[in-house]
């Protein structure tokens, strides 16, 4: 059931296209909102106080947490997504995106008046890129802001950029506590540390986890060790399931005493930026659904392939035509899930 309401002042000021707030949710999501600005065909040593010219520009919906929202919802997989955004420009644009893909934002919070919402810079070099993020708004939520009767109306709870949620750390453990006693699964992708630490409450909140999502750099660092094999070898007796993404070569899975390696879907790369969300929501969409370890990392790949198609991390999923297709061709394992508008 599809209801419209307005939100109160200190929520989205538009109409929301919402799924009925009483309804059980596959999966809630809370976390970070932005926009990516992306530049391309910039040379990898660019010089002081000269103009500089890019061959391409683009704007999108970024943020790891968002990326995952919207394209997990347009893989049928009902979502809601808790998150605040600047009373900016910015903010509206994301939120308007996220409403697209008819993601749950009846959570969703507008700061006051005058804040910003966060925004990340992408400049491209060729086969690198550097990132450069003002997080705006995104220190600020809290887990006062999180309606556990509404994370409770759902299957699953899933968190991103565990080092970027810093006004969430202070009540994590006992949210994920309380989310477990509740029977929640839960799923965590840490994305990079920007302080290179690793450490401060991720400890505390693995015992919690079913499923973690690292790429193979972040779990080393995760790990403490110098390879993925020995990263995986000290974390699988924590965490009943691990799935590294691996790019090009695939995703390994862990689960238990079995270590299992899922081979790429080959395409011609356009922008790799929001390719790991993407294979979250693949993954994340068959595990969900019952899915084995492999047909879930499988589904993973194929998604995270359909993302590197266009500029940024939602805009191959945007193009209906392109995402069916794709979806078809690769045999995505759920496609009778996948909504019609």
């Amino acid at each position: 059931m599809v209801i419209i309401r307005n939100l109160s002042c200190d929520r989205s000021e538009s109409p929301e296209i919402l799924l009925n707030p009483m309804a059980n949710l596959d999966l809630i999501i809370a976390g970070e909102v932005n926009l990516d600005l992306i530049l391309y065909g910039l040379a990898e040593n660019i010089p002081l106080d000269r103009e500089i010219l890019a061959t391409n520009f683009e704007l999108t919906l970024g943020s790891s947490s968002a990326i995952l929202a919207h394209n997990i919802s347009l893989l049928g997989v009902s979502a809601g997504f808790i998150t605040r955004a600047g009373d900016d420009e910015l903010g509206r644009i994301a939120m308007e995106r996220l409403r697209e893909s008819r993601v749950d934002l009846s959570q969703a919070i507008r700061s006051a008046t005058g804040t910003k919402t966060g925004v990340t810079i992408l400049l491209h070099h060729g086969g690198s890129r550097r990132i450069l993020t003002y997080p705006g708004v995104m220190f600020e939520m809290t887990c006062a802001d999180l309606d556990l009767d509404y994370l409770g109306s759902a299957r699953h709870f899933h968190l991103s950029s565990l080092f970027l949620q810093r006004g969430l750390h202070a009540g994590l453990p006992e949210l994920f506590r309380n989310l477990k006693q509740r029977g929640l699964t839960l799923s965590l992708d840490t994305n990079d540390d920007p302080d290179d630490r690793w450490d401060g409450v991720l400890d505390d909140l693995l015992p919690y986890i079913d499923v973690l999502l690292p790429n193979e750099d972040e779990i080393r660092r995760i790990a403490r060790r110098d390879t993925v094999e020995a990263a995986l070898d000290a974390l699988s007796p924590r965490i009943p399931l691990i799935v590294v993404k691996c790019g090009s070569r695939g995703a390994i899975v862990q689960q238990g005493a079995t270590r299992i390696t899922v081979p790429s879907v080959s395409v011609v790369l356009v922008d790799t930026i929001g390719a790991g969300d993407t294979f979250n929501a693949g993954f994340l969409a068959a595990w969900l659904r019952g899915a084995d370890i492999a047909v879930s990392a499988r589904a993973g790949n194929i998604t995270g392939a359909l993302s590197t198609l266009r500029s940024g991390g939602t805009e191959a999923f945007r193009d209906a035509s392109l995402r069916r297709a794709f979806l078809r061709q690769h045999q995505f394992p759920f496609p009778e899930a996948e909504p019609q508008s």
